[in-house]
């Protein structure tokens, strides 16, 4: 018989701008689980966590993230994902950004990559239901395949993010991510993330979150294909 559990719970968050002139910590984790038995053997495990502290103009975020999956007794799925983020906020618009990232996925053939980067955010957009952020900067990237080969190079990136909140209360929203990553060494090379997110809210602490996500390498390791897609489903819940 098939079991499915999707929970998410966070910590509420203030608007941007009380945010600023207080400190505060905020806790955010989702867990999704599916498992079937009979005709089909499957199990699947998708977990998130983000931590995030604001100290007056400073803002310092930690992230991680997992998808694992099983069927018929094999590994299908094994995504891992890691990253930490500083801000300073030199104005209600505009903010200088150092950030840290890894990721491990053998289903994509990466055996480990590393990124260093710095940047500067602008808020394109702040209105009380409507705030559009695009981002530019530099990476360093360091790359380990499965095949064991290794590439260190670096990329630029831009970034653009648009949230926009619906109803009363403004605690349902959409919101879109879209990330390019363009090796600076050879033109061919590059990466663009797109993350689609629709939260609906079914009591004051209960919402229904649904995301996609889709991930695209021009040159994708040998022997791998260029994208992958991820759709998910989760109960949130604020405490």
């Amino acid at each position: 018989m098939p079991l499915r559990l999707c929970l998410a719970v966070l910590l509420p968050s203030a608007p941007l701008a009380a945010q600023e002139a207080a400190d505060t910590l905020r806790l955010g984790g989702t867990i999704g689980f599916v498992q079937t038995a009979g005709n089909t053997d499957l199990v699947t495990l998708n977990v998130g966590e983000e931590l995030a502290y604001t100290a007056s103009r400073f803002v310092v975020r930690q992230t991680f993230s997992t998808v694992y999956g099983r069927s018929d007794g094999e590994t299908t799925a094994s995504s891992w994902r890691a990253g930490a983020r500083g801000d300073y906020r030199f104005s209600p618009v505009v903010a200088g950004f150092a950030r840290l990232g890894f990721d491990r996925d053998r289903f994509a053939g990466i055996s480990r990559r590393l990124e260093e980067g710095l940047g500067v955010a602008v808020r394109a957009l702040d209105r009380p239901r409507d705030l559009l952020e695009v981002e530019g900067g530099l990476d360093l990237i360091q790359e380990r395949s499965t095949l064991g080969t290794s590439d260190d190079f670096v990329a630029g990136r831009s970034a653009a993010r648009y949230t926009r909140r619906f109803g009363e209360g403004e605690k349902a929203y959409f919101q879109q991510l879209v990330e390019f990553l363009p090796n600076l060494e050879t033109t061919e090379d590059f990466r663009v993330t797109s993350e689609t997110t629709l939260v609906a809210p079914l009591s004051r602490q209960l919402a229904l979150k649904v995301s996609y996500v889709l991930r695209l390498d021009n040159v994708p390791e040998p022997g791998f294909g260029k994208t992958d897609r991820q759709l998910m489903s989760a109960l949130q819940i604020t405490l």
